[in-house]
């Protein structure tokens, strides 16, 4: 990856969280503040993991292996914004009294399934790296980052129970259709390879 096309790669990763800490630092974040620092974190987190799965598809399509080069970094940049997801329920919801955080986390189902989200996209994020790669070995590590599939699934019901006690389907439909489409390809991708083995 040149140096000019990985700063702006940084800098798309970037403008979402500044745009928070601009709204953040002018007072426009509404009446609840900190309920919007948590929604927005989370909005976030599920539309850079759309971006992270469409980029294979983008890839086969237009025949541009080049795009598989900022993967990693957008990648990594879903771990981040999920942990800034966290870490204002954490801080905003829970006070960081991290014995209600673990009676919160086993008590409301959509929460434990964003937990477990995480620690997930934790382990990708960590191993998202040639280190890990030659360490765990190619298959081994091909074999651990397939959890993306398992991440986008916790990601859409996660985001279904949020927005349930709202009665506020739409951006769900919306995410939802996204990510089973792009599953749904690489699903397809993969059995129309199995069949040309036969």
């Amino acid at each position: 990856m040149n140096s000019h096309a990985k700063k702006l790669c940084l800098i798309f990763c970037a403008l979402p969280f500044l745009w928070l800490l601009s709204k953040t630092l002018n007072d426009q974040l509404g009446a609840n503040p900190a309920e919007a620092l948590i929604r927005s974190t989370g909005d976030w987190t599920i539309r850079i993991l759309c971006v992270v799965l469409f980029i294979t598809p983008l890839r086969v399509m237009s025949k541009t292996p080049a795009l598989l080069r900022f993967r990693r970094m957008i990648g990594v940049s879903v771990f981040v914004y999920a942990s800034l997801h966290l870490f204002c329920y954490a801080g905003f919801d829970m006070g960081f009294d991290w014995d209600d955080i673990a009676n919160d986390i086993f008590k409301r189902p959509f929460i434990l399934v964003g937990f477990v989200g995480w620690i997930c996209l934790g382990a990708l994020a960590l191993t998202s790296n040639n280190f890990a790669i030659k360490k765990m070995g190619a298959k081994n590590w091909q074999t651990l980052h397939m959890l993306v599939y398992l991440i986008a699934f916790l990601a859409v019901i996660h985001f279904y129970w949020m927005k349930s006690a709202k009665h506020n389907f739409t951006e769900v439909i919306i995410y939802g259709a996204i990510l089973g489409a792009l599953l749904l390809w690489r699903l397809g991708r993969k059995l129309q390879a199995t069949l040309n083995l036969k």
